[in-house]
């Protein structure tokens, strides 16, 4: 969030944006990026481009979109994994996720929201209410999926402040039924695209951006298997950083970026150097989506004299694991082949969800961890209720387990410094 010789009010306002709310916004996130990330030790030198991308993340890529825009391009706005990316690239347009990381316009959020309403939820609402998210502004067509029932419902009302919103339903069960649901619906997402764009999608076109999209996951699954190394190459906060970053960097550009940083991190593991120590506890982060600049836990953890090796998370492997099959020689054929893979995603919405139980045991072996810290925001419910089998069944089979429960506010640090710092002692015993 660093100063810029370009002045770019003139774009925020012309988006409709609160001038003065967005620079208190970027002000307060300037120095909560400094404070968290600057401050940290060795790290590697290719932590450079994706700390010019969160300098700029309000500016020159917003500008991108809006030159993008005049070019014809559409814009298409995200707030979950299960949308799939393949199908806006493969009419030509760009899809970014949506600001939903802080605290902001709460008490506005909470004249449309219940106050027991999950802080994800009221972000998203808080900074269109706040008027500080260019990328909502930017938007041509917004997309919400019906997860849990808190976004659905929520969605009802968000659809009324946006320009133009589209909802997408969500099976709950990994069975044929919730299979056939989701293709439906991923079929009438696709002529909603087409619609949008005026661009038909074809075999190649749908293919070429499967390909973009595999290659930008295979990226990260590369960064995700490096990460197994001790001493630990890269922090969990950085790993995190470049995982919210997938989310609305440009595609080609993020994927040679992370690939840069991995032929980097390959060099310090085969040198034996790393940013932590040897034998510095390791920990695995698994529930809710931390996107940014939900970075409180994180911190808190590193803090401690502690690594991170994963995140269990839709901004982390559960968003990024398992590549799309293009072969196929019909569009449905294709479109059969996303199912196939987006369905592959362990999350709490769907019942039962085993899968993600085995999952998360299958990265504490791959990466070493020693504990696994279960995650959940506040009145997030399908999260929240999974974490307490989760736990007990982490626990029994020898891996240990802390649940923690709480929001975008700083107001419990303390608390979870606590409990972080007691749950470090006892792995590390």
């Amino acid at each position: 969030m660093s100063e810029t010789a370009v002045d770019y009010h003139p774009m925020w306002t012309s988006l409709g944006l609160n001038l003065e709310n967005h620079d208190a916004l970027l002000s307060i996130l300037g120095r909560l990026y400094g404070d968290t990330f600057m401050t940290q030790k060795n790290r590697p030198e290719g932590m450079s481009y994706f700390d010019f991308v969160m300098s700029e993340v309000h500016g020159l890529r917003v500008k991108e979109l809006m030159d993008a825009k005049a070019a014809g391009k559409k814009v298409v706005g995200t707030y979950c994994t299960f949308v799939p990316e393949e199908l806006v690239l493969a009419t030509g347009g760009i899809m970014v996720g949506l600001c939903a990381g802080a605290d902001f316009a709460t008490d506005e959020a909470e004249k449309l929201l219940p106050r027991n309403t999950c802080a994800l939820i009221k972000s998203t609402f808080g900074f269109k209410l706040g008027g500080v998210c260019p990328y909502i502004e930017a938007s041509d067509l917004i997309v919400g999926e019906n997860t849990c029932d808190g976004k659905k419902k929520a969605y009802e009302t968000l659809a009324g402040l946006v320009n133009e919103f589209y909802a997408m339903d969500m099976p709950q069960t990994k069975s044929p039924q919730g299979r056939a649901l989701l293709k439906a619906e991923y079929l009438t997402f696709k002529e909603k695209m087409e619609l949008l764009s005026g661009t038909v999608i074809t075999v190649e076109s749908l293919r070429k951006a499967t390909a973009v999209v595999n290659n930008k996951r295979r990226a990260v699954q590369r960064l995700a298997r490096l990460r197994a190394a001790d001493p630990a190459p890269v922090s969990g906060l950085d790993a995190l950083l470049i995982n919210q970053v997938f989310f609305y960097d440009d595609p080609e550009r993020f994927t040679g970026s992370v690939n840069a940083i991995c032929d980097e991190l390959e060099k310090s593991i085969s040198d034996g150097t790393g940013v932590t120590p040897t034998g510095t506890p390791r920990i695995l982060i698994s529930g809710c989506p931390m996107a940014a600049p939900n970075w409180k836990v994180p911190a808190t953890v590193e803090g401690l004299n502690a690594v991170i090796v994963g995140e269990e998370s839709c901004i982390g492997e559960r968003g990024s694991r398992g590549l799309t099959n293009t072969e196929a020689i019909t569009v449905d054929g294709l479109i059969d082949h996303l199912v196939d893979r987006y369905m592959e995603i362990d999350c709490a919405i769907f019942t039962p969800n085993g899968d993600r139980l085995d999952h998360i045991k299958e990265m504490v072996n791959e990466y070493r961890a020693d504990g696994v810290l279960l995650y959940g925001l506040n009145f997030c419910t399908p999260y929240l209720m999974e974490g307490l089998g989760i736990e007990k069944q982490l626990e029994a089979s020898g891996i240990p387990a802390l649940r923690i429960e709480t929001d975008y506010s700083q107001e419990d640090t303390g608390q979870l410094t606590t409990r972080i710092e007691a749950f470090i002692e006892r792995i590390s015993g």
